[in-house]
Parts: structure tokens; sequence; C-alpha cells
């Protein structure tokens, strides 16, 4: 892995951060090891990889989010077009990038010594599909959590661009509270805050991170293009934070009990 120009995230970054709702952070992989992961991704979607306690959703034929397969436990079919892997913190590979020493100087201030992840999962747009996904904040009565969180670290795996469905934000709405009615946000608040004016393409190189805080409206588009546009993103809060249904806690990132990554 390597280190990064925001390696050290001083106070400058930190203001950039809290007044726009992210911050890049630069290529935190080499691209050995970003086609490592890339190649992971295939493997896991092809059943060539399998682990325990993960969740698998093919994308659409419709672009619209409502009419998606629902995840499952394993691929129901060896293809390259599932949208979403959940469960990521079970490969070493990415378990190793998910304790990269940026981001536990990035936790440690945002969230303190005990760090769990609520998920860690790729978001792929496959070629020439693609879900359109609504606007929308990570946060709310749809997590399911006793607390919101607010750090999210989300990576490309390959190029971000208008076409093939990049990130679409309005910085510095994490300002304005939690607006997610259930999963998503209202008709009136997308009017009254997410005008075109207001939206950044948050296009990105393969391999760059950026810092989310997750009370940042965003939505995506779909993929248009020829290749796969596939993201890690993984959600940072409190290791005390617990599922309202079952009170049970997340796995531990970084802290005491942090999960070790498997020797291969």
């Amino acid at each position: 892995m390597i280190s990064s120009f925001i390696g050290l995230y001083g106070d400058e970054h930190h203001e950039h951060f809290d007044e726009f709702g992210y911050i890049r952070l630069g290529k935190l992989v080499s691209p050995n090891e970003l086609r490592d992961l890339c190649d992971r991704v295939d493997d896991l979607m092809m059943g060539h990889v399998t682990y325990d306690d993960m969740k698998f959703q093919l994308d659409g034929n419709s672009p619209g989010y409502s009419k998606l397969a629902p995840r499952s436990a394993a691929p129901t079919e060896k293809s390259l077009n599932y949208r979403r892997i959940d469960g990521l913190y079970n490969d070493p590979d990415f378990l190793v990038y998910s304790q990269h020493p940026v981001f536990r100087r990035i936790t440690r201030r945002y969230i303190g010594e005990h760090v769990s992840a609520f998920r860690a999962m790729i978001m792929n747009k496959p070629a020439g599909l693609g879900t359109e996904l609504p606007w929308h904040q990570d946060i709310g009565e749809g997590w399911g959590l006793d607390r919101n969180p607010t750090v999210t670290i989300w990576t490309a795996l390959d190029p971000m661009t208008v076409d093939n469905g990049a990130m679409q934000i309005v910085p510095g709405s994490h300002k304005l509270g939690i607006l997610n009615k259930g999963h998503y946000t209202s008709e009136a608040d997308i009017e009254a805050h997410a005008s075109a004016s207001d939206v950044v393409d948050l296009t990105a190189e393969a391999g760059e991170a950026i810092l989310i805080h997750n009370w940042m409206l965003h939505r995506s588009g779909v993929n248009d293009t020829t290749g796969p546009r596939r993201a890690y993103s993984i959600a940072y809060m409190d290791a005390d934070t617990v599922a309202v249904e079952s009170g049970e806690p997340f796995p531990v990132i970084f802290g005491e009990n942090a999960l070790r990554p498997a020797v291969s």
C-alpha cells in the first residue's frame, strides 16, 4: 500500500471536509494492488472465491431502483453483472485496505479508537447497465442503527466518469441534518437542496479514495459505457453501535478485537 499527499490528514483537510462534506484522499493503492482488488471482485462474482456472511445483488434489467432483486447469501449465477456485494471485510485483501493507516488516522479523529463497519461493499454499475440510485443520505431510520454514522471512505476501482455513472453530490448538504424519509430524500427536499446548480459530478481516477460525510446528499445514474464502474465503499462507525432490531454489534475494523486478515 502507498501513502498519499494527504497521509497526515491535518487541520486544513478537516476544515475542507467540515465545510463541503467530502475530500479527495488521493491514490492509496499501487497499480498491482488495485489490479488484485479488481480481480478479487470478478472472482467473487464468478463464484471462484467464497466467504460466509456475504450478500450479493444482481443488477436489474431496468434502471429503476425499486425493481431490484433481493440480496442473496451467495451468487445466484456466474455473472459480472452484480451491482452490489456486501461483507468485503471477510476478504483479506479488502480488509487490509480497509485498515489502511490513512483510514486509521481519519477514523481516530472523527470516531475514536474503537471503530466498526456497518457495511463494506462493492458498488458496481455493469457495462451498459447500472441502476439509477435516487438522491439520498447514508443515514436515518432505513439503516436500522442506534446512531447515525458520519464517515464513509469510497474508492474508485475503475475510472469514474459522467458517462459511466459517477456519483453526483451536493457539497455542504451534510449540514442540513437528516432529510431521509426511510431510505430516500423527499421530492420537496430534492427540489429545495439539489438543484442543477448545486450538483457536482464526483469523477475520479481508478484507485482514488474519497472521504465522504454520510449525511451529504448523493445519487448516481446508469453506465452507458462498455466497461464496468466498480467502487469499494466502507462506512465506519463507533464500535458501540448496534442494530436496533437485534442489538448486535458490527465487525470491528480498528481497536480492541479488530478483525485480522486470514493468512493465505
